[in-house]
């Protein structure tokens, strides 16, 4: 049944609330620490991982696995682990696969806490190699006996680079290694990347799943198609007995479960009942993001990015792997620093904040505050420049939004 039915059908229907012990439309919040038994044996056998059940929420926790379960199902996964936040969902899917002495190549224009994060884990003795495409004949050039995964945003945030999802599946495989996709930016309703040869994705639910900026947490999908080879990747090999499942079990009872990483309870049922309207949500932030990149660019003075301007270079995407849509980011360039300060303090509406994907419109410039510690080499790679406004758009009524962006450029002229 679920093969057939529309997303945002899938995201209120797609399992029954018969599963919950008192028959809850929604999962309850397992606000607790630690689960009782009546014997000792039963609790043994739960910790030996060879009966199912709770321990300590660290472990597991029954409102994160309804979490877990909702996203996974979006994703078309085999099974998924949420996280404390999306940067530790992105170093702990690394570290499950890694150790030191290997390598990872990723695209260069990613979030700047990302880079920052690939930065630090060369202080591991885990080392990044960075591509300006992930095409394949780019992959399979940075590739080497090192090499344990290729690591991407589907649509990168802020410059908006899409990755051919075919082509960076095809050079990390026959490199032999996985190919891993932060799509938070697109999220399940854009795109679902396990299913155009990526095999794990990941997300930072603290932005579009959640909606509502509520709750920091992230989440890793397992596609569970990946063949593992245990004598290359030497971190699985305690695992190699579940063979395709060895990523995700060793993501569960080793790096989720020993480094501490999990996401609250509170956390993940406020993001549980953000995303059933992840669907009506993007379909309204995409239209007024395409709305406020068109009006914005007729102005002479502002160079904007967005996907769905005929001019992007990755405008052929769009069609090809997001369902129509651009996403909920545009940036554009204001001329000068102080002209993208004098536009962001002229609006009403947006709020001047450093998160994405709330349900009300944010805005920020990237260069003074995300890419702080980056450098100029890695900002610009990023496609954040001295006067670059990133715009977060929001559900606002599209009229009053396009006028509150409008009248600040125009403002800012007049200064």
């Amino acid at each position: 049944m679920e093969e057939t039915i529309g997303f945002c059908t899938k995201l209120l229907h797609g399992s029954g609330a018969e599963r919950y012990a008192q028959r809850e439309i929604l999962p309850p919040i397992s606000q607790v620490t630690a689960f009782s038994y009546e014997s000792m044996e039963e609790l043994e056998k739960v910790f030996a991982h060879k009966s199912m059940g709770y321990a300590y929420t660290r472990i597991g926790n029954p409102t994160l696995s309804a979490f877990e379960e909702k996203i996974n199902r979006l994703e078309g996964g085999m099974g998924a682990v949420s996280c404390s936040s999306g940067m530790s969902a992105i170093v702990s899917a690394l570290l499950a696969i890694c150790e030191s002495g290997d390598e990872i190549i990723a695209g260069r224009g990613l979030y700047g806490g990302s880079i920052n994060l690939f930065h630090d884990l060369e202080k591991l003795g885990i080392h990044t190699r960075f591509a300006e495409r992930l095409d394949r004949e780019t992959i399979e050039r940075l590739a080497n006996e090192r090499t344990r995964a290729v690591f991407g945003e589907l649509i990168s945030n802020p410059s908006l680079t899409v990755i051919d999802l075919q082509e960076a599946s095809e050079g990390a495989h026959a490199a032999g290694v996985p190919l891993l996709v932060d799509s938070t930016t697109a999220t399940p309703y854009l795109a679902n990347p396990l299913q155009m040869g990526a095999d794990i994705v990941i997300h930072s639910t603290s932005k579009y799943i959640n909606g509502g900026g509520n709750s920091i947490g992230g989440i890793i999908v397992d596609s569970g198609k990946f063949p593992w080879d245990f004598e290359k990747f030497t971190a699985l090999s305690e695992f190699k007995k579940y063979g395709r499942m060895a990523f995700l079990l060793r993501l569960r009872a080793d790096i989720w479960e020993n480094m501490g990483g999990c996401m609250a309870p509170m956390n993940a049922f406020l993001s549980f009942i953000g995303a059933d309207t992840l669907g009506l949500r993007m379909e309204r932030i995409c239209e007024n993001a395409d709305a406020l990149a068109k009006a914005l660019d007729g102005e002479d003075d502002i160079t904007v990015n967005y996907l769905t301007l005929p001019g992007h270079p990755c405008h052929a995407y769009v069609e090809k792997q997001l369902r129509g849509y651009g996403g909920g980011i545009l940036t554009f360039r204001a001329g000068s620093k102080e002209r993208a300060f004098r536009i962001i303090n002229h609006l009403k509406y947006a709020l001047i904040a450093s998160n994405i994907g709330d349900m009300r419109t944010l805005v920020i410039h990237p260069a003074s505050t995300l890419y702080v510690h980056t450098g100029k080499e890695g900002t610009e790679a990023a496609g954040v420049f001295e006067d670059t406004i990133r715009v977060s758009v929001g559900i606002e009524d599209q009229e009053d939004l396009v006028a509150d962006f409008l009248g600040a450029v125009r403002a800012s002229r007049e200064e």
